[in-house]
């Protein structure tokens, strides 16, 4: 977060907390996990001074918020979740990476990668180890589970709805998400606690920060939604942005199924000229990448100047040699991603990405939540771009 958010931790919560805060980062969040303790740690220092820690349990001072549990497996695959810490009256918090496919682990004999159903196994694990021991079990599933898979189109299954009705039957009280594909999915567990938080303000401080000459006005910049379903991501930013927003939608050949979806045809373009202005195209998830360089091809034949890609999580399942050709060609100059899921390492040191860090939101959320107070203002991130944008204008005129 910004420094209005720093001087807010620093104002002390003016609540104490519901109980003891306990932070469990499963497999795969364990830098996430760390940067969160980090930010929690130093608030609960700040706040000592009038009594107002974020915990008070023994020994925290030494060991900070985070809590040990593992989720050993047999050379079957089989598995269990185990906790090295009691979370007995603990307001607990469980961070789950289901995009962490870094992690392996054994199968007869050999290396596996963990897929996002073997995530979602070991936090249902977890959970399952806590015994009904907690004060309450809040879960922070930054990439919400099969969150593609949220509605019926035919005879399949719903998994989403499934997953999210499943762990409010294990007594999870609250489920925090980011960017969810279609958070209409929470109305599968209408009576319990779903929050799906947008990443706005964290993305275009990224770009604000890694270019000095934007341009942020109607005549030099609009912001481009990649299909219909991406449409409201980006009318907030081109609303946040005071710019102009077009948009594709995708044709699809419903003849045929490939790799999961129907191919697209073509990208069908709605909206004003791009020529000579800067292109800002918003989306929840970079898988391959085809849509999203497809989209830059054509706004480039259109004669847009640079073409900006902004996702909330970043995978490039297929690679990043189409995404090098791109920037080598001038195609695509930039794209923005949150350090929510994983990202492998050659990602982050590509010159055309920049991640942008969520650590600190997250923390904040967690300690709001653990006072028992509103998230609306974390939820609602208008005035934090205003001011970005009113700073950013005044050192680059």
């Amino acid at each position: 977060m910004n420094e209005m958010i720093n001087s807010e931790a620093s104002q002390k919560f003016p609540m104490r907390p519901v109980a003891p805060l306990g932070v469990i980062a499963m497999r795969g969040c364990e830098e996430i996990g760390n940067r969160v303790n980090d930010y929690l740690m130093s608030w609960q220092v700040e706040n000592a001074a009038v009594d107002q820690k974020l915990h008070s349990f023994y020994g925290s001072d030494k060991n900070g918020f985070l809590l040990e549990a593992h989720c050993p497996r047999f050379g079957t695959g089989e598995g269990k979740g185990m906790l090295k810490d009691s979370v007995r009256g603990y307001d607990l918090f469980i961070i789950c990476d289901v995009g962490a496919y870094q992690c392996t682990y054994k199968l007869y004999g050999r290396d596996v990668p963990m897929t996002p159903d073997e995530h979602y196994a070991d936090l249902k694990r977890v959970i399952a180890a806590v015994s009904g021991k907690a004060y309450r079990i809040n879960v922070i599933m930054p990439m919400l589970y099969e969150g593609r898979q949220h509605r019926r189109t035919a005879r399949e299954s719903m998994d989403c709805a499934v997953m999210l009705q499943e762990l409010v039957h294990m007594g999870v009280s609250n489920i925090i998400t980011f960017d969810a594909h279609d958070p209409r999915v929470q109305n599968a567990i209408p009576l319990s606690g779903f929050e799906s938080i947008m990443p706005t303000y964290q993305m275009l401080k990224a770009m604000c920060h890694t270019y000095d000459d934007l341009k942020i006005d109607k005549d030099h910049m609009m912001v481009i939604s990649p299909d219909e379903g991406a449409l409201n991501r980006n009318i907030y930013y081109s609303s946040a942005l005071s710019v102009e927003m077009g948009m594709f939608y995708k044709r699809r050949d419903y003849t045929r199924v490939v790799n999961g979806r129907n191919p697209i045809i073509a990208h069908e373009y709605l909206g004003a000229s791009v020529e000579g202005k800067d292109v800002f195209v918003a989306d929840d998830i970079i898988a391959s990448g085809d849509s999203i360089l497809d989209l830059a091809y054509n706004l480039k034949r259109r004669k847009a100047k640079r073409v900006f890609a902004g996702a909330t999580f970043a995978f490039f399942t297929s690679g990043l040699d189409a995404f090098n050709k791109a920037y080598q060609e001038g195609i695509i100059d930039h794209v923005f991603a949150t350090n929510l899921t994983y990202t492998p390492p050659e990602v982050l040191h590509a010159p055309w990405f920049t991640q942008a860090d969520m650590s600190k939101y997250m923390a904040f959320v967690i300690a709001t939540l653990n006072h028992d107070q509103s998230l609306s203002y974390l939820l609602n991130p208008w005035n934090r771009i205003e001011k970005l944008l009113t700073r950013y204008r005044s050192e680059h005129p």
